[in-house]
């Protein structure tokens, strides 16, 4: 548990949430130093609403329409300009709020973001190797100069020239277990996300994406060191760098293919076969 701070320092700290409750109490009294929290929440049916107000949060609700949207309308809703962009699944060590407090941030440069070390644990333990190590995500920024991208799924704050790292980390609680690593939500997301861009990609090309991340993450990084979760966590960087595409190309394959000029497929009401009209 944070001690909570006697002058709360003029950043809002933001997240968005949908029944989080396992990990919101430790977050939101990590939280205790910014002078608002912000919460934008997306149907919850747990204790969520509940722990909010108890630690005063700011309590909104909006449907889910993407990651990358919700964290820019919760960044919207904010009173203070300086943002602390957090997950509901991670907290902030005594490093890091410490760190937080001690800045002046009345006279800090607009243009400077601060990133900070994730550690990322899969339910009691750490993961020090793979391609989760030594993650530094962008998380404080001033929303008068830059904001979040509004990406469906994996979106981030997009960094200023001025890049500072701030001392102390960031836990991230998001798995129980191994089987929660590989998160088929996520990929639907992307799958949208790749067919609003056009991008498709064959068998071939699948493969290399796959067996690259996983090369990168189990050997370059170091994640053999980890046992059996390195493996896993392994797989799950390739079928994040696969699974996205290959069903955003899946639906463009299935598309019929229509030459200019000729007769217009249509769908029959029977069977849902494609089939071409009659000519007179």
């Amino acid at each position: 548990m944070h001690n909570k701070m006697t002058s709360p320092i003029p950043v809002s700290a933001v997240l968005i949430t949908k029944n989080a409750e396992v990990h919101l109490e430790q977050t939101l009294e990590s939280l205790a130093v910014c002078a608002e929290i912000v919460v934008l929440d997306s149907g919850s049916t747990d204790r969520t609403r509940e722990i909010a107000q108890r630690h005063g949060a700011r309590w909104h609700e909006h449907r889910f329409d993407g990651y990358g949207p919700q964290k820019c309308r919760a960044v919207g809703l904010a009173g203070h300009d300086w943002i602390l962009s957090i997950d509901a699944d991670e907290v902030l060590d005594h490093g890091a709020v410490t760190a937080i407090a001690g800045v002046d941030w009345s006279s800090a440069d607009l243009l400077t973001c601060w990133r900070i070390r994730r550690r990322t644990y899969v339910g009691d333990r750490e993961i020090r190797y793979g391609h989760w190590a030594k993650e530094r995500p962008v998380r404080i920024f001033n929303r008068l100069v830059t904001g979040v991208r509004p990406l469906l799924v994996h979106e981030s704050v997009r960094a200023t020239t001025q890049v500072r790292d701030l001392p102390g980390a960031l836990l991230h609680y998001s798995y129980a277990d191994l089987s929660e690593v590989i998160r088929l939500d996520f990929h639907r997301l992307k799958a949208v996300r790749y067919r609003q861009a056009g991008r498709s990609a064959g068998g071939a090309l699948l493969a290399l994406r796959a067996a690259w991340a996983g090369f990168h993450s189990y050997i370059l990084r170091r994640g053999c060191l980890e046992g059996g979760a390195g493996v896993v966590i392994a797989l799950s960087a390739a079928v994040n760098a696969t699974m996205g595409l290959a069903m955003a190309s899946e639906v463009e394959a299935a598309k019929p293919r229509v030459v200019p000029g000729s007769l217009q497929p249509v769908r029959s009401e029977s069977g849902g076969r494609v089939v071409f009209p009659k000519t007179a």
